[in-house]
């Protein structure tokens, strides 16, 4: 056997292993204490499931990063592997903002299928297995969704149930690695934004839900429950939990200076040579009175980082 199918082997019994000994349930669930300790990171307040919950100031905050802001604090911080782009995405100047929620599908199989559709009547879960995701969201979530990129046959959901997630969620959207339906009343959803693969006629089929607010991959990103999703026209971003404030802080001070920056270039003042490098005394100077300028605009961070106060 070559070290990447071992590896793989390891991966799959692991993941038994840490579902078989999860709270009684009809799909693979990480219990509150195994989310709490695959999320060391994250020491702030946390979800009754134990997904960390990072604050509502943090997630409005966030709505202004851009990707490559995002992108540069994570790679700094060792995390390669956040991003997927190439969607079929909804609005012209899509925003899309929130805490994951996760869930995964397999291929159908007929004997585990009847396992999970048991236990979900066994426990009084309506509807199919993909409304059982929507079941678990809360305000300020957003759905993760490996759908194995199928399209046709593929389709997480439709007007219906994307009238009830922006219901659940406070108006927000989904990332589904997978298809949709029913575009034209989706798109009837004020300001609810769609990250898929593709849109299709078909209902979901011949897929099973293996598992809610547990590790996935999206695409090539690497995606845990209670990560916050940053997702604009560029593609996705998957924010751990305990890297959020930094994010948002970090390209609150960036957007500043590229602003500053951008400004003075148009207007001829200095060079490209004297933007892209350390800044002289002399434009530090000009940047903090552009600062005072536009103070009332500036976030309390902004204020206190650049200005001192």
């Amino acid at each position: 056997m070559n070290l990447h199918r071992h590896s793989l082997l390891l991966f799959r019994v692991l993941a038994v292993s840490l579902t078989a000994s999860s709270v009684p349930a009809q799909v693979g669930v990480f219990s509150k204490e195994q989310i709490i300790q695959y999320t060391p990171d994250w020491k702030g307040e946390r979800f009754p499931d134990g997904r960390p919950k990072v604050p509502d100031d943090i997630l409005q905050r966030m709505k202004d990063v851009s990707i490559e802001e995002a992108w540069g604090v994570c790679r700094g911080r060792g995390f390669n592997n956040q991003f997927e782009g190439n969607w079929v995405i909804t609005g012209e100047k899509p925003v899309l903002v929130g805490r994951a929620v996760t869930a995964y599908f397999h291929p159908v199989r007929p004997d585990v299928n009847k396992v999970i559709a048991d236990k979900g009547k066994e426990e009084g879960r309506i509807g199919g297995q993909n409304s059982w995701v929507i079941d678990t969201v809360v305000k300020g979530d957003v759905i993760v969704v490996d759908l194995m990129g199928k399209i046709i046959d593929g389709t997480f959901m439709g007007d219906n149930l994307a009238n009830s997630i922006w219901s659940k969620s406070g108006g927000l959207g989904v990332v589904v690695d997978g298809g949709a339906r029913d575009i034209e009343g989706v798109e009837e959803i004020p300001d609810f934004v769609t990250f898929t693969r593709g849109w299709d006629p078909s209902a979901i089929a011949n897929v099973m839900l293996m598992g809610i607010n547990t590790p996935i991959r999206i695409g090539r990103a690497s995606v845990m429950p209670g990560d916050v999703v940053l997702a604009k026209k560029e593609g996705v971003f998957f924010v751990p939990a305990h890297l959020a404030q930094e994010v948002v802080e970090r390209s609150e001070v960036i957007r500043l200076r590229d602003q500053f920056g951008h400004q003075r270039l148009r207007e001829g003042k200095y060079t490209p040579g004297q933007i892209d490098r350390n800044w002289t005394s002399d434009i530090e100077a000009d940047f903090k009175a552009w600062l005072q300028e536009r103070k009332d605009k500036l976030t309390p961070y902004q204020r206190q980082r650049l200005l001192n106060e």
